[in-house]
């Protein structure tokens, strides 16, 4: 199974990207993603999940708001 620092990492830059649409946080969230769907000790949903997640990041992240760094 991966390491939980690897799924904390995952959940973390696709919260970041989510919240600011960092378009670099969603490649790397993506990199993780796929990363995490190589295990090979991975269920199959999961599997599908990071797989399906990944591809949507990398196809189509989103532009920085115009509020990002803002207070």
């Amino acid at each position: 199974m991966p390491s939980a620092e690897l799924w904390a990492g995952a959940l973390s830059l696709l919260l970041i990207h989510g919240e600011s649409g960092c378009p670099h946080s969603a490649l790397n969230a993506a990199r993780l993603l796929d990363r995490l769907s190589d295990a090979a000790d991975l269920d199959d949903a999961t599997r599908d999940l990071c797989e399906r997640a990944s591809k949507r990041l990398s196809q189509n992240p989103r532009k920085e708001s115009s509020h990002v760094g803002t207070a």
